[in-house]
């Protein structure tokens, strides 16, 4: 295709190109203003765009240096747009100005088709007819927003671009290399998969499934899903356990991708040695999950979840995320300096006791100068141990009575030994 428009005059290629653009943003916003103001406040059918675009290239090619007749046919322009806005905001009290926007940037087209690479023209056309046709998508999103929605987006703004570039680089405590632009990066990093998490949970999969509640909070915290299901399941039916329990599993699957996920970030040797494993083991868990899944009764639908509206970016969260960053730093160092590599594979299944993440991010960060298999063999060890923990969790907060407990039990020993099974061969090999 290349080859043939090679042969065929810039002119030519470029005209047929503003043509083509103008004629497709035309039609897009004639559909959209026809099903909005009607026929009455119109301001032109798509043959006036098509031409707004031929006109633009017109007196741009007529004075391509100086753009001087360009700019008083925009002027032009616009002065027509504003009388058309002015009686429809008089006569028929119609204020959108959404088409006059549109018709500018049609006029535009042609010196940025002209002047600028391909992809650049194509994503402003593409742009302009995604926005055009999604007014509907964006008029529902708003309403479904909560009050605070902007205060979350803008803490996340805050803690990334704001807070982490000014933080310094020299290492805090003498001795360890452990700066508080590093320990930020990874509260940063880790708030975005959990802000990611929470926006998918909240206008993606909004009504979703006991299920599905299970694979977007794995994104999120693997214990703090497990624990919340557990306890909704008390009010549950006993038929509905294998459903839970396939949740959990499905949030025990996802942490696994996540921890790929924020190795990559940081570390591509190490990922680079472990994502064999923590793959595999996300597998393993999601098919456990999916078998049990399947085991429900057919008349169990899987119920939906009421709405979660916990705020992922609480600046206490992250400042716990931060102190747990640093305290792992400083008891890693000190463990490798008087315990060596023994004492850090004892630390890595104590660490699984609590929030692991800090601690592997820790050591992916190189914050403890640990060669990279021995990061990957306390990344794996602290994530059984978490795993182990996430059992006890759930089978705690279910109850004794739970119809949960043996559906867990059977799932999660599957997991987990399959998990030790992979680290023995991680130690063979």
């Amino acid at each position: 295709m290349e080859k043939v428009i090679g042969y065929l005059p810039d002119e030519l290629v470029t005209f047929l190109l503003v043509t083509l653009f103008s004629l497709l943003i035309g039609l897009s916003q004639r559909r959209i203003s026809l099903k909005r103001e009607g026929e009455t406040t119109l301001f032109g059918t798509d043959r006036t765009f098509t031409f707004i675009g031929i006109l633009g290239y017109l007196l741009y090619i007529l004075d391509p240096d100086g753009y001087k007749l360009f700019m008083g046919g925009g002027a032009i322009l616009g002065l027509l747009l504003a009388l058309n806005y002015y009686v429809k905001q008089m006569k028929y009290h119609v204020f959108g100005v959404t088409t006059i926007v549109i018709a500018l940037i049609t006029y535009c087209l042609a010196p940025i088709v002209a002047t600028q690479p391909s992809w650049f023209y194509i994503m402003v056309v593409v742009t302009v007819l995604l926005f055009t046709e999604l007014k509907h998508t964006f008029t529902e999103l708003a309403q479904r927003m909560k009050n605070d929605e902007m205060i979350t987006l803008a803490k996340f703004l805050a803690i990334s671009g704001i807070i982490l570039p000014m933080l310094p680089q020299q290492n805090m405590i003498p001795g360890i290399n452990l700066t508080p632009h590093a320990v930020w990066l990874a509260t940063v990093v880790v708030s975005g998969v959990s802000y990611l998490s929470y926006l998918l949970r909240r206008y993606v999969f909004r009504q979703s499934g006991i299920l599905m509640s299970g694979i977007i909070g794995g994104l999120y915290s693997s214990t703090a899903t497990i624990a919340v299901l557990a306890r909704k399941s008390r009010a549950a039916e006993a038929d509905e356990a294998p459903e839970y329990v396939a949740a959990m599993l499905m949030a025990v699957s996802m942490m696994f991708l996540r921890f790929l996920i924020l190795i990559g970030i940081f570390s591509r040797a190490t990922l680079a040695v472990i994502y064999p494993y923590l793959l595999v083991m996300a597998l393993i868990a999601a098919g456990v999950a999916w078998y049990i899944h399947l085991r429900r009764p057919v008349t169990v639908g899987g119920q939906m979840e009421e709405e979660d509206s916990s705020n992922p970016l609480e600046f206490k969260v992250a400042l716990i995320f931060a102190m747990l960053f640093v305290l792992f730093t400083v008891v890693t160092h000190y463990t490798l300096v008087y315990a060596g590599t023994g004492g850090l594979t004892v630390l890595s299944f104590i660490s699984g006791l609590s929030d692991i993440t800090p601690f592997i991010l820790n050591l992916v960060q190189g914050t403890g100068g640990v060669a990279t298999l021995v990061i990957t063999a306390c990344s794996l060890q602290a994530i059984l141990s978490n795993i182990l923990v996430n059992l006890c969790y759930g089978l705690f907060f279910a109850g004794r009575k739970s119809a949960l407990r043996p559906w867990m039990v059977r799932g999660f020993g599957i997991v987990i030994a399959a998990n030790a099974m992979l680290l023995t061969l991680f130690y063979l090999l």
